[in-house]
């Protein structure tokens, strides 16, 4: 039987104030969600826009939703009316569809620029120089509807700890070139997105902003169970 108020507890002892946790529900049933949020957690992370919109439509209102698997253009509506972040951006077309599916909504979404850090195939992002294309592009200053935030990225699956913290140095390297060059004076450019069950206290060393927990709070994933 898996203690979710105390794994969050423990985790939280070890992640600082400036840190956000998010606990990554994805695939786990709306009683494990409501264990998360009765001992304090507000912050959710899903991978399925169908998933995610089902969840929030009977869940309470106050919780904030991340975005962090790989988007598809046309899943977009599921999410675009409340999600709070999107952290998988890993395309100039992708950003375009997000800003004018939001724009018919009225509002502005946050989001991150995943990049590919571990240089994995079954792995989703983007490379920087892609990045910069991006951003140096007249077009991206004419989106009114997307706020860009930092940057996010996904580890090598590997037992070299010091692989995954050169991959994690690397992002945070990217993103100071990124806000110097792009975004100085640019106060909400300032997560970065690193670090899961396995490695956070490595991304913490690194300076991470966002942790992304699952099977640390919630045990190992089963795909048999529907929500």
């Amino acid at each position: 039987m898996v203690d979710i108020k105390a794994n969050i507890e423990n985790i939280r002892k070890q992640i600082p104030d400036n840190v956000v946790l998010i606990a990554v529900s994805k695939t786990k049933p709306i009683e494990d969600l409501m264990q998360a949020y009765n001992c304090g957690q507000r912050i959710f992370g899903e991978n399925k826009a169908q998933e995610m919109r089902d969840k929030h439509e009977v869940l309470p209102k106050d919780i904030q939703w991340h975005f962090i698997g790989h988007l598809q253009e046309n899943k977009i509506k599921y999410i675009v009316d409340y999600v709070s972040l999107i952290h998988s951006v890993d395309s100039f077309k992708l950003l375009k569809e997000i800003d004018k599916q939001a724009k018919k909504r009225d509002r502005v979404v946050n989001c991150l620029f995943e990049m590919d850090i571990s240089h994995e195939e079954s792995k989703f992002g983007m490379s920087y120089e892609e990045l910069n294309e991006i951003l140096a592009n007249e077009e991206f200053a004419m989106l009114e509807n997307i706020r860009i935030c930092g940057l996010m990225g996904i580890g090598s699956i590997t037992e070299d700890r010091e692989q995954t913290r050169k991959e994690f140095r690397e992002l945070k390297k990217m993103f100071e070139d990124c806000k110097a060059k792009y975004f100085s004076d640019k106060e909400y450019f300032k997560h970065i997105s690193m670090g899961m069950s396995g490695d956070y206290d490595i991304a913490l060393q690194e300076r991470t902003t966002f942790v992304r927990i699952g099977s640390g709070i919630f045990g190992e994933r089963d795909y048999s169970k529907k929500i």
